[in-house]
């Protein structure tokens, strides 16, 4: 499953899930470029632990909400490496309320980098995958895509929005020998999950048949199949990484 000297775009990448597909690939040789929204401290001390343990990483801020930014950190990053050979489109943000209480902001800044944020960042590297007649995408959605949940309709609307572009760009380049994928990751112990109480955490935890939330590095393992030859012949799949928390 070695990625050796693979060039491998993450959005997202300086924490949570992002930050442990990228420690992954850099394990397995990857050349990494991390896309975070924001820079500062916690963003520079994730690359610099990636740096320090040997992995080659650089940082590039850009909301990928914005296009035109967007296209700028694109040209950036293939003027840095020459080229990309894997693309994770992690980012996301929730906004979290019942539908009559979320404002218009709420509803557009989630879909603004959840789903158009992704379709953005592919399609800024998407010409590259072409000429170099290869690629793995791997998109990440979510299981409430798939079942809907009470209180995230704006969420489960653009993580199922990005299923449907998993799908449709499987079959728009699958001649190219250009794989996308998309992982659907139940409860995940990350920031956003940090913020229930213990009491919620607790139930949530009944509820799943293997009987713990999950790790970001339960989640990084699937990404670092997709993105190997071992998933060569794997396209347009969305794969839950849930506990069984969607059966």
């Amino acid at each position: 499953m070695t990625l050796n000297g693979k060039i491998a775009v993450i959005t997202g990448g300086t924490r949570g899930i992002g930050y442990a597909v990228a420690k992954k690939f850099a394990e397995q040789g990857a050349r990494l470029a991390l896309i975070a929204a924001h820079g500062g401290e916690r963003a520079e001390e994730a690359v610099k632990k990636l740096t320090d343990d040997g992995a080659e990483a650089r940082l590039y801020v850009c909301n990928i909400a914005e296009p035109s930014e967007v296209s700028e950190t694109a040209e950036k990053i293939l003027a840095d490496f020459g080229g990309i050979d894997i693309l994770v489109n992690n980012a996301g943000i929730t906004r979290d309320n019942l539908l009559p209480s979320l404002s218009t902001d709420d509803i557009s800044d989630v879909i603004d980098v959840n789903l158009k944020g992704a379709i953005y960042v592919t399609r800024a590297f998407i010409r590259t995958f072409v000429r170099r007649k290869a690629g793995s995408i791997i998109n990440i959605s979510s299981v409430v895509g798939m079942m809907g949940n009470k209180g995230q309709t704006n969420y489960a609307a653009s993580k199922a929005g990005i299923i449907g572009f998993t799908k449709s760009l499987a079959k728009e380049y699958g001649r190219r020998n250009i794989r996308c994928n998309a992982i659907a990751p139940g409860y995940i112990a990350t920031d956003m999950t940090a913020a229930l109480s213990p009491e919620v955490t607790e139930e949530l935890t009944k509820q799943l048949p293997l009987g713990r939330l999950g790790t970001p590095e339960d989640v990084a393992e699937l990404a670092l199949f997709l993105a190997g030859d071992a998933s060569g012949y794997i396209t347009g799949e969305v794969i839950k990484v849930d506990g069984g928390m969607y059966v």
